[in-house]
């Protein structure tokens, strides 16, 4: 199954929503693929309604890592689930650079999303000085490792591989980087659980230039940021795939 989701951060309105929606009921989307898009709070039930609908999945962009409480501001798995989401984002490099989530508490908001039936959708990847320094792998695998600690069955999460260097940079890690690393992540997720799980790129992904992306045998999808924003350019990453 590949797996297809947007990303549509703090960027978007209701008059872009509705426009977005618009379009996508003149648009054609491939049948094969499962589609998601990860809404701003505020918007997630509207959206949902229209998403599922359609047979699209409805995520989250972020969840407390607490059940209930004085949280204020936060927004507990159990309220996103009463709302609709399907998925929720974990991990993501603008949560980690400008909200300081380290893995540990990832790994809290993993176990939250898990426990209210919703997938985690985990972001990991590397600064551009760790590429440089060839520290990737032992990046990925520490995120990885601590995320997912006490994790026993990994089937119902889904991974993100986003170099941080390449998100909203307008660059792209090379064909070679990107097997290579899937498939890093892929080996130590078989080694610990004995299974892997849907391994997605992201990272300035875009029509046209997409489809070398997608011609990598171990990649199960993309996750989309400011190009998922425009149905149409959104509709193009699918058609490459």
């Amino acid at each position: 199954m590949k797996y297809l989701i947007a990303n549509w951060k703090m960027s978007i309105y209701n008059a872009q929503i509705d426009q977005f929606f618009k379009d996508f009921k003149r648009s054609q989307f491939p049948l094969n693929i499962t589609y998601g898009v990860s809404v701003p709070s505020v918007y997630l039930q509207k959206t949902a309604l229209t998403l599922k609908k359609n047979g699209w999945l409805a995520g989250g962009q972020n969840v407390a890592f607490a059940e209930s409480g004085a949280y204020t501001g936060e927004n507990s798995a159990k309220m996103l689930k009463e709302v609709g989401a399907d998925f929720c984002l974990v991990g993501h490099s603008e949560r980690r650079t400008y909200f300081n989530e380290d893995n540990q508490t990832i790994n809290k908001k993993i176990n939250r999303l898990l426990n209210n039936d919703i997938k985690p959708l985990l972001c990991i990847g590397e600064t551009l000085q760790e590429y440089e320094n060839k520290q990737t792998k032992k990046v990925l695998l520490k995120q990885l490792k601590e995320c997912l600690c006490d994790i026993k069955d990994v089937s119902n999460i889904i991974i993100a591989y986003e170099p941080v260097w390449a998100i909203g940079t307008g660059k792209t890690a090379s064909v070679k980087d990107i097997k290579t690393n899937i498939q890093y992540i892929k080996q130590v997720l078989q080694k610990k659980f004995g299974k892997t799980v849907p391994v997605l790129y992201g990272g300035s992904v875009k029509p046209g230039m997409s489809a070398d992306i997608f011609k990598i045998d171990c990649v199960d999808g993309a996750l989309v940021g400011g190009a998922s924003l425009n149905c149409a350019d959104f509709l193009g990453i699918a058609k490459d795939m």
